[in-house]
């Protein structure tokens, strides 16, 4: 796997070779089953205005961008929800739920007859919509910041274990459409680019390329929050006190205000949380008595200097390493193997 001291220039110059990789392959898989790759919708709340809209709509903004071309035609005629379904071969949509969908928002009109109620004509609420989403989609931060928030969410729902994937499959996914369209290839080079610099995902050097996401990832996918709300999250005078006690009633972590003021350009964040987290899970490993005592003391060593007033890299280094060794010694568990990797890329930091 790459360090994550990999240096910008080198994460573009990836980003770049990835992206031209991930190309081939869709290529590939259009050749292979052209329908099911353009029919893909992107799956965002944000894409619809007009309404509030839960990321089960996956296939509204498309749906609307279409009826608006054909109203063109005949503005005042309804339009089957039908056709758009059989277009797109969307085997397991209801053309008479996504009618639905559409009127709970007073986006379109639908006609009330003895038959299935997916005839619809668009609202002026629904016109405003399409043009919205027509504004939205020349957006480029809003686009680059969907590309990241979905596909490190799709890395998280897929590959959850750090396994590595080929990213070529995100472009087959609803993910990788933005207001109606699809992400281009510059925006997906832009965000894989940014989640690589900050330690969200790491590229594998394997032919095809492929890319994991990191226990960095994991914990931002899981906090719930977009990608930017992780990365400018305070990182100064953070105050640890969510961490639970551990087998002994020790509390690592525990109301600790720290500030990184140092001389060595160390950024300390990385290993106190790796010593909050042993905090957290050191009663849940399989260990004997006496190793877990022992881990629990290196880890609140480990606490106590990266919460200093100035933390010393080789000291920093030593006892992550130890944390390291000793989760290893505890076995393949869940809970060992994430410390594990959360040691790896705090020392991975110090490179």
């Amino acid at each position: 796997m790459a360090r994550n001291g990999i240096n910008k220039r080198e994460i573009d110059k990836w980003a770049k070779n990835l992206v031209r990789e991930t190309n081939k392959s869709l290529e590939r898989a259009q050749r292979q089953n052209p329908p099911r790759v353009s029919a893909q919708i992107e799956a965002t709340s944000s894409a619809v205005p007009g309404g509030e809209v839960t990321e089960s709509n996956s296939y509204l903004p498309r749906l609307l961008l279409w009826l608006d071309g054909h109203a063109k035609q005949n503005p005042a005629a309804y339009i089957n929800v039908t056709a758009f379904v059989e277009e797109l071969q969307l085997e397991d949509e209801d053309p008479a739920v996504l009618a639905f969908q559409l009127d709970q928002h007073d986006l379109v009109h639908i006609l009330r007859t003895a038959g299935p109620a997916s005839h619809v004509r668009l609202t002026d609420a629904g016109r405003v919509a399409v043009r919205q989403l027509k504004d939205l989609q020349k957006d480029r931060a809003a686009r680059i910041r969907h590309t990241m928030d979905a596909l490190l969410r799709w890395l998280f729902d897929t590959v959850s274990d750090q396994t590595p994937v080929d990213p070529a499959l995100f472009l087959q996914t609803p993910g990788s459409y933005f207001a109606g369209t699809e992400i281009s290839a510059s925006e997906l080079h832009q965000a894989l680019a940014y989640l690589a610099e900050h330690h969200l995902i790491e590229h594998i050097d394997t032919d095809p390329a492929t890319v994991a996401i990191t226990p960095q990832g994991t914990r931002c996918a899981l906090a719930g929050g977009s990608v930017q709300d992780h990365v400018n999250q305070p990182r100064l005078g953070t105050t640890y006190n969510n961490f639970m006690p551990n087998a002994k009633g020790v509390i690592i972590g525990e109301q600790q205000h720290f500030t990184q003021n140092n001389t060595e350009g160390v950024d300390p964040t990385l290993f106190a949380q790796l010593a909050g987290y042993v905090g957290q899970v050191s009663s849940t490993l399989d260990m004997p008595d006496a190793d877990r005592v022992e881990l629990e003391r290196v880890a609140q060593d480990l606490h106590d200097e990266a919460t200093s007033e100035n933390p010393e890299p080789g000291r920093l280094r030593q006892l992550a390493t130890q944390v390291k060794d000793k989760l290893v010694e505890a076995g393949a568990t869940i809970a060992a193997t994430m410390g594990v990797q959360m040691a790896e890329q705090a020392l991975a930091a110090l490179i």
